[in-house]
């Protein structure tokens, strides 16, 4: 069953005003949604399908999806026609079904975002020129830097943004921040949020990149992140409830905590990862891509955790 309105019919066009993200009123709003795993390896035709986009928006009642393209490990820089032809693909899936479209230039090996700058202004010109119309576009222009400080990613994204706004000059783009997107936490020698506090983007409709892992994170990222997002938006379009490496126990706890400052700031955030791989992080059971069926008996024990969250579900 469809749902009565979709997230892009009732939120429209987003904006940012101060430190939130808003919708086309004005109004302070908070998506809630799922990241792919890689689309070189789960991508179109695999986990990302009609029937686990339907179940997504309307069983799962998510508002975005979070669309990751790697240009490395056999991703974007292997073939960028390809990779852009799926990403497109997949964005035109999701805006069918009303949900916004986070497009995920995944930043990871090498982290020093520079080293991939003629790939993203690529990348993106294409994209931004294609969907330039759309309302239901939020462009993340580097996933998670790292090994570089905020002066190197602040100068990427003062080459990347233009490449976008040429085109498109309204939809909201995300920026990585130092340490994997830990607002400079997990980088050695950073201030932490204050030097992005203190020297941020000139531009409008802008966010920062803040990603987390519940059993590797805790109550001290947990404070960083609450002072942090008095000053600054931001955008959780990462998290997961295990170890940041993917694996390990999930820490549901302490993934309600970070859930709680989310909604408390009304932060948006992107569970990790609409996948069935191994490992923790994937949300769907392995095997659920061949059998083809979106169900919840096909779910993870952290996918049903996740789903109920999403639907913002009490559990």
């Amino acid at each position: 069953m469809s749902r009565i309105a979709t997230p892009v019919g009732q939120y429209g066009q987003l904006q940012v005003r101060g430190t939130k993200l808003c919708d086309e009123s004005g109004e302070p709003v908070q998506l809630r949604g799922v990241s792919t795993h890689g689309i070189q390896w789960f991508g179109w035709g695999s986990c990302v399908t009609p029937d686990s986009l339907d179940a997504l928006a309307n069983d799962w009642q998510s508002e975005l999806c979070r669309i990751a393209m790697y240009i490395q490990e056999g991703g974007y820089e292997t073939n960028p026609d390809r990779f852009t032809a799926e990403v497109n693909k997949i964005i035109e899936e999701v805006t069918k079904r009303g949900l916004y479209a986070v497009i995920d230039f995944h930043t990871l090996d090498p982290g020093n975002p520079m080293e991939n700058l003629r790939n993203a202004k690529r990348f993106f010109d294409n994209v931004a020129t294609e969907y330039s119309h759309n309302n239901n576009l939020i462009y993340e222009i580097c996933n998670e830097p790292n090994g570089v400080g905020w002066t190197t990613i602040k100068s990427y994204a003062e080459e990347v943004i233009p490449v976008i706004r040429a085109h498109d000059t309204t939809n909201p783009i995300v920026i990585g921040t130092p340490g994997w997107s830990s607002l400079g936490l997990s980088h050695i020698g950073s201030d932490g949020p204050q030097e992005i506090i203190n020297s941020p983007v000139e531009g409008d409709n802008l966010l920062y990149a803040y990603h987390f892992y519940a059993a590797t994170h805790g109550q001290w990222e947990r404070n960083q992140l609450d002072v942090a997002a008095e000053e600054l938006p931001i955008f959780v379009t990462e998290c997961g409830s295990m170890e940041a490496t993917g694996g390990g126990d999930s820490d549901f706890e302490s993934t309600q905590a970070f859930i709680d400052i989310m909604d408390e700031h009304t932060i948006s955030w992107a569970f990790w990862s609409y996948s069935d791989g191994p490992g923790t992080s994937s949300l769907w059971e392995q095997g659920t891509s061949d059998d083809g069926r979106w169900i919840i008996d096909n779910l993870t024990q952290t996918g049903k955790w996740a789903r109920k969250k999403i639907r913002n579900v009490e559990m």
